[in-house]
C-alpha cells in the first residue's frame, strides 16, 4: 500500500464557478465594473499563493458484506452508501489534494480584519481550485485506466458524507500519506490546511458502462 505523489498539477481557474460561490450568478446578478475590478484582482492574487498538489492510491475491495466494505490491509468501511455505490467495483482509488498551507494561512490572516472582502475571494478561489484539482486527478487516473479495460465510477464520495462516517478521514489520511504533503489531521478527523479535499471511487470494469467516467 504506497501513494503516489502528483506534485504538479496544473487546471485552468474556474472563474465562473468561483464567482458562483461569491453569489454571483452569470447572466443573472449585476456587478458594477469597479467591483469586477476588485475581485478580479483579489483571484489573482489568491492563485498565486496556491500550490496544488495530490496523492493517489489503488487498493483492492475484497468483499461487500452487509454494508461493509472490505479492503486490503486490513482495511474496513461501513457505509451502506459505499456498499450500494461501489457495488461490482473491483477496487478502490483514494484521492486527495491540496491547495496548500500558503493560502489558508493569508486567508486567516485576512479574516481576522486586515481586509475581510479578501478574505472571501481567497476563500472562494481556495475552494474551487481544491475541487479542480480532484477533478483533474479523476481525469487523470480515469485515462490510464482505459489501458486495463477498466474505468472510475463516475460518482466520487467523501467522508462525511451520507452514512460514510467522518472518522473514517483518518485511514483514508493514512493511506494517501498526506503528511508527505504538509497536511495533517485533528482529533476531530478535520484536515490541515482547510484546503485539502479526499475522496473515494470505485474501480470497474469498463463495460459496466452505466457507472464508467464518460
Amino acid at each position: 500500500m504506497t501513494a503516489t505523489f502528483l506534485n504538479q498539477i496544473n487546471v485552468t481557474p474556474p472563474i465562473e464557478r468561483i464567482y458562483s460561490r461569491l453569489g454571483y450568478a452569470k447572466g443573472k446578478t449585476n456587478l458594477e465594473p469597479q467591483s469586477k475590478k476588485k475581485i478580479d484582482m483579489y483571484i489573482e492574487q489568491a492563485l498565486e499563493k496556491i500550490s496544488l498538489k495530490a496523492s493517489i492510491s489503488r487498493l483492492s475491495l475484497l468483499s461487500t458484506q452487509k454494508n461493509t466494505l472490505n479492503l486490503v490491509e486490513g482495511i474496513s468501511f461501513q457505509s451502506k452508501d459505499l456498499s450500494e455505490l461501489f457495488s461490482g467495483a473491483q477496487e478502490i482509488l483514494f484521492m486527495g489534494a491540496t491547495a496548500g498551507r500558503n493560502i489558508a494561512e493569508t486567508i486567516s490572516l485576512y479574516s481576522k480584519g486586515k481586509d475581510v472582502t479578501a478574505a472571501v475571494v481567497y476563500d472562494a478561489v481556495g475552494s474551487e481550485m481544491t475541487d479542480a484539482a480532484l477533478d483533474w486527478v479523476t481525469r487523470f487516473f480515469s485515462n490510464s485506466l482505459r489501458r486495463e479495460n477498466k474505468g472510475l465510477t463516475k460518482r466520487r464520495y467523501s467522508a462525511g458524507y451520507g452514512d460514510f462516517e467522518l472518522k473514517n478521514q483518518k485511514t483514508i489520511y493514512e493511506v494517501l500519506e498526506l503528511e508527505k504533503l504538509g497536511v495533517s489531521i485533528t482529533e476531530e478527523f478535520l484536515l490541515i490546511p482547510q484546503k485539502t479535499v479526499t475522496a473515494l471511487a470505485g474501480i470497474k470494469a469498463i463495460d459496466e458502462k452505466e457507472d464508467k467516467v464518460e
